[in-house]
């Protein structure tokens, strides 16, 4: 695993503050999705009453989960690249080539944060709500656009940072 990423002021600060926090809601909805599976499954065995939705609940959580967990993982750049052709690459071609893949990565998380949150839109406006408890669908594609977006903003100021045309802070 590569240093921890420590910027000491600038854009990269501000977004790792924001990283920070979309990951600890993410974190706070992964363990409320915790707590309602381990309610749901003790009720089932014990009781044989289980939460009824939990499947529903679940998945729209997962769905704002990852968005959340997606600008931090992005920010550390600790998605998996695959550079076995590339390592005999000079350092100037490895960049650009880093630069290329950050803006194609960044280009699709811009297009999905542009579809979700179109969705939302007009899941709002069609009232569609989950089956079985009857959730507005809205809210998660809601809650999915801001880390969708952040991941969208530090992908660009990476490829920014690749391409030289702005300074990377290092420790």
């Amino acid at each position: 695993m590569t240093q921890e990423h420590t910027p000491s002021s600038g854009v990269d600060r501000v977004l790792q503050r924001l990283c920070d926090a979309s990951a600890t809601i993410g974190g706070v909805v992964l363990v409320a999705i915790a707590c309602v599976t381990v309610v749901s499954v003790i009720g089932r065995a014990f009781f044989s009453h289980p939460i009824l939705g939990d499947v529903e609940l679940v998945q729209l959580g997962c769905a704002v989960v990852v968005a959340s967990f997606l600008p931090y993982t992005q920010f550390r750049q600790a998605n998996i690249i695959v550079d076995f052709f590339t390592t005999g690459a000079s350092e100037p071609t490895q960049r650009k080539l880093d630069a290329f893949g950050t803006l194609l990565y960044t280009l699709v998380i811009g297009l999905i944060a542009w579809r979700v949150a179109v969705g939302g839109v007009d899941i709002k406006a069609n009232q569609e709500t989950s089956m079985l408890m009857a959730l507005p669908l809205w809210i998660p594609y809601t809650l999915m656009v801001p880390g969708l977006v952040l991941c969208s903003v530090i992908g660009l100021v990476q490829t920014l940072q690749h391409l030289g045309l702005i300074a990377k802070e290092e420790v």
